[in-house]
């Protein structure tokens, strides 16, 4: 790690945090299970959590968190599926998967944005164990070393990064959309290419006796004998003189060189398996999406064979090879494809060279379906230089929140302040809290956590029935001096342990009354 700034300390992750609870709901309990799949990796929300009775909670449902608890995945893909418990989801429970870090003393915050941060995400990559699950351990995840700002700077940064990074997520969210518009635009124009809407006005600017209607007729008319299918020997892993492609190499709708596989198979020059340059190549199977997709080939001559899964065809006098291939992909000959596709379950769908063969087509004549491609064409080289474009912006955001997060963390973000507490002084007052809290034991039956939950009893609190179970005492604001005089509201109620609706009546009273100030993004003891 880079040198920190002099009011910074390094610590692990362990000395920060508490450990987290676990607990077997009760039968008759209602919970919101959060597990890997609630969680949305790009917003780090919980978007999604199960809403179960302990009677149906799975094996893995034991960690109970809280509002302010930062939940680590700790399972490989998904080292990078972490999220900030909100308010809603207190006392809840979540997958052994996750690692429940609960902070001490610091701004939940800046711990949510440690483990962000993609140090954290490669370290914990190194450290992962095991074949059939790999994950790696909690003493892993709390043993990582991370740098500790003083706590006001802690809150600084992090409100810093809540507001540029809700910046980048607004962009990245926005950027989203464009490969829909583009498909969409390129479908569109593939639309009016084959409806004779995209040459409406040339036709009439032009004369000629070649310019007749267009004739509305079914595939068969447009090729030069009928579609063949390929051949799917099996594959080596050493070179030899015969590529056979792969369905990949024509999903996209392109010909892409680079997907084939080696067969070790003595193919005669003069097969038919062989491609030449103007063939169109249709997939015969596939999910029911892709099914019936083409592409031209426009490789070498006898570069490359097809597979089984495909048919090859070629355009007769009537017709462009890339206007045929225009033809294949618009909407209407798509859909023919896919409402007649045949298959059992679990089996891919399938076309035949019936269903090829009688696909509705409009054809015009050759002068206007060179028109047609030249347009195209053109249109279409527009949209690919919109999706490079688009590509390499998103190239560009994916890379600003490491890189906001890594100047975050070098104390680069935000100017130090000379009058904060220094983060050493934090470290030992965290280390003495940590100290008198008492070690939950894992794996014992923890009280059932119910909507509303009544309050701990604490010797410093009272109950008025006058005044509705608020607590005519600073309770909170006695809470706030212990994390250092200044936190959150989310901080706050964690420290609580109190029901929502009598966290925020509490607060209300001892704001009204002077004890703690309110800044709107803010608490700070009066």
């Amino acid at each position: 790690m880079s040198e920190l700034p002099d009011s910074w300390v390094e610590t692990t992750l362990g000395d920060i945090t508490a450990d987290s609870a676990q607990r077997v709901p009760a039968p008759d309990e209602q919970f919101q299970y959060v597990d890997i799949a609630s969680i949305d990796r790009l917003t780090k929300r919980i978007t999604s959590p199960q809403l179960l009775w302990g009677r149906d909670a799975p094996s893995r449902a034991r960690k109970e968190i809280r509002a302010g608890d930062v939940l680590v995945s700790m399972t490989r893909p998904n080292l990078n599926a972490v999220v900030l418990v909100p308010l809603e989801f207190d006392q809840q429970i979540a997958s052994t998967g996750f690692d429940v870090l609960r902070s001490i003393g610091i701004e939940p915050r800046w711990l949510f944005y440690v483990v962000r941060a993609q140090s954290f995400i490669d370290r914990m990559s190194e450290l992962v164990q095991g074949a059939l699950y790999p994950a790696v351990r909690s003493k892993d995840v709390r043993g990582y070393i991370a740098p500790l700002a003083p706590l006001k700077e802690q809150k600084r940064i992090a409100d810093k990064l809540d507001a540029i990074l809700a910046r980048v997520d607004a962009c990245r969210e926005r950027l989203a959309r464009v490969p829909a518009i583009l498909q969409r635009f390129r479908q569109a124009v593939l639309a009016a290419a084959t409806s004779g809407k995209l040459t409406e006005e040339w036709r009439a600017t032009v004369s000629g006796d070649d310019l007749v209607d267009w004739q509305p007729v079914t595939l068969e008319s447009l090729l030069d004998g009928k579609p063949r299918n390929g051949y799917s020997p099996r594959a080596v892993e050493y070179d030899t003189p015969v590529k056979s492609l792969t369905l990949t190499a024509t999903t996209t709708g392109r010909f892409r060189p680079e997907h084939f596989k080696y067969i070790d198979e003595d193919i005669p020059p003069s097969s038919y398996l062989w491609l030449q340059p103007g063939d169109i190549l249709i997939q015969r199977a596939n999910t029911i999406e892709y099914v019936g997709i083409s592409a031209i080939y426009d490789g070498p001559p006898n570069g490359f064979i097809y597979p089984d899964l495909m048919m090859k065809c070629r355009a007769n006098a009537r017709a462009l090879p890339t206007f045929l291939h225009y033809v294949l992909l618009s909407e209407p000959v798509r859909r023919h494809f896919r409402e007649n596709a045949t298959g059992t379950a679990g089996n891919m769908p399938k076309i035949n060279q019936r269903t090829v063969l009688g696909a509705p087509a409009l054809v015009p004549p050759l002068r206007e379906q060179s028109e047609i491609v030249r347009r195209v064409e053109a249109l279409f080289a527009y949209a690919d230089r919109l999706e490079a474009r688009y590509t390499a912006a998103r190239t560009q955001v994916e890379r600003l929140t490491p890189a906001l997060l890594a100047k975050a963390f070098r104390g680069e973000l935000v100017p130090q302040d000379p009058s904060d507490e220094p983060s050493s002084v934090l470290l030992e007052r965290i280390r003495a809290l940590r100290a008198e809290q008492p070690m939950e034991k894992r794996g014992r039956k923890l009280p059932v956590a119910r909507v509303p939950r009544a309050p701990k009893e604490k010797a410093t609190m009272t109950k008025s029935r006058h005044d509705d179970d608020v607590q005519h005492k600073p309770y909170l604001a006695g809470l706030l001096r212990e994390a250092g005089g200044i936190t959150s509201v989310e901080d706050l109620f964690r420290r609580a342990e109190l029901p929502v609706t009598d966290f925020y009546k509490q607060l209300a009273w001892e704001v009204e009354n002077g004890h703690i100030c309110d800044d709107e993004t803010r608490l700070e003891a009066a």
